[in-house]
């Protein structure tokens, strides 16, 4: 019965060295993906704020502006209809006269009007920092 014991006694300190080794390794592997986890996570974050970045870089910035307004056609028969589109980037409220319909800001909006005679239409957008600009076109109305 003693052998047995002494036996164990000296594998002991080799067991646990192998059994601390394990435990290591196995420590080390959960770590290591965790890390590479987290890294691709943190790429993958930074590449969706670059591609945002682009976007807005693409539509203008951060500038406040009106990035297009105009008629089509230009020129119309009486009782004839043309389109008037806009597109305002950073404003916070658009408005045009003579009024037509309510607007709001966008992108890119269109809308349709029959005016009578030759019409000059201005549009204005504000940005709420009391910071406004404006922009016209006239629509003509051939005999």
């Amino acid at each position: 019965m003693a052998e047995p014991i002494r036996l164990l006694r000296r594998a002991l300190p080799f067991l646990s060295i192998a059994v601390l080794a394990a435990l290591l390794y196995d420590g080390w592997i959960f770590y290591s993906r965790w890390k590479a986890k987290r890294d691709t996570e943190q790429a993958r974050q930074e590449e969706e704020v670059r591609r945002a970045r682009e976007t807005i870089d693409l539509m203008g910035g951060t500038s406040f502006r009106i990035m297009n307004f105009y008629a089509s056609p230009q020129v119309i028969r009486r009782g004839a209809k043309a389109e008037i589109c806009f597109g305002v980037y950073g404003a916070k409220s658009v408005h045009i006269e003579p009024p037509v319909q309510d607007l709001k800001p966008a992108i890119n909006n269109c809308f349709q009007v029959t005016p009578t005679a030759d019409t000059t239409y201005k549009l204005t957008a504000e940005d709420g920092s009391g910071h406004t600009t404006a922009a016209t076109l006239t629509v003509k109305v051939a005999p």
